[in-house]
């Protein structure tokens, strides 16, 4: 049974649309990365799963319950966090956590839900006097309440300095190797290249790609940049290179140490065949695959992929 089954999913207002047909699948005890850009339906389609919006037409499944029937279900084994928080200022913490640890039923233990977070010491403060760091620690950890099967996370790492978007990754691991599914929603592609195991992208209201990273790379073309460090730079070996089969660009940076920067998608070894026999002495190389931004970019501009 899938974490989330999204079917047919259309959401209209006035004479926007929102979402329109939208399918996809999320496997039970994954991370799904969903990407897209401003206005393309994330967070949409984040408050249909919740049963925060109904749908114009189709269908959502969370955990097997179907969201329009049994919203309350959902949410009840669901941790969310969502974007732009807003705290109760005049409430501590630890209050924050006692709220939601009542209206789950649970029994975590406050004080060590704040110091999983990083906010050991600041629990009995009151969250209006919070950094923007720290509410969005405080509102991970009423996300984690009651070790959901599901968790919403929606733009995880605003606010957070690297070693907080650091510490916050680490805790999706953890909760992920507990079982639970993790819905990660984010534009810092880096955040989810580093933790998911499947990536969506949704433009226009719409599904294009579904894939793991490594994948769609694969489907936009799959090109590889190999950097190649040579003794020194001469036209002959350049021209060689140029002429391979599968090789896009070829661009040389002069200097201490010369290097030929070669787009390809064939086999690397025939370059480093062609420089040697040109005369070059390959001093080191190493590859660079097509990078999130890349794909995301390739995936998300009209007319492209």
């Amino acid at each position: 049974m899938p974490a989330i089954a999204v079917d047919g999913l259309t959401k209209v207002f006035g004479s926007t649309v929102a979402l329109e047909e939208l399918s996809f699948e999320v496997h039970e005890g994954e991370v799904f990365g969903f990407l897209g850009p401003n206005g393309a339906g994330k967070s949409t389609t984040i408050n249909v799963l919740l049963d925060l919006v109904r749908p114009t037409a189709g269908r959502a499944e969370v955990l097997g319950f179907d969201t329009q029937a049994s919203g309350r279900a959902v949410r009840s084994r669901t941790g969310v966090l969502p974007e732009g928080f807003d705290t109760y200022s005049r409430l501590t913490g630890r209050q924050h956590l006692e709220f939601v640890i009542d209206s789950k039923d649970a029994d975590d233990d406050p004080d060590a839900l704040l110091e999983r977070v990083g906010l050991e010491g600041a629990g009995d403060r009151k969250a209006g006097g919070y950094s923007t760091g720290m509410t969005q620690r405080l509102a991970l950890a009423m996300a984690l309440v009651g070790e959901p099967d599901l968790l919403i996370l929606d733009e995880p790492s605003t606010g957070l300095d690297p070693n907080g978007a650091r510490e916050m990754r680490e805790i999706v691991r953890e909760e992920n190797a507990r079982g639970a599914t993790v819905f990660f929603s984010s534009h810092i592609l880096g955040q989810v290249e580093a933790v998911c195991d499947r990536v969506g992208i949704l433009r226009g209201g719409e599904m294009v790609a579904v894939d793991t990273v490594s994948g769609l790379r694969d489907s936009v073309g799959g090109s590889t940049t190999l950097r190649v460090s040579v003794d020194q730079l001469e036209d002959d070996a350049i021209a060689a290179v140029e002429t391979l089969p599968d090789v896009g660009t070829v661009t040389v940076e002069d200097g201490a140490d010369p290097t030929v920067v070669v787009t390809c998608d064939g086999s690397k070894t025939e370059i480093i065949h062609a420089l040697e026999e040109g005369g070059l002495e390959v001093r080191d190389f190493a590859t660079e695959e097509a990078s999130l931004d890349e794909v995301f970019h390739a995936y998300t501009t009209e007319g492209s992929a």
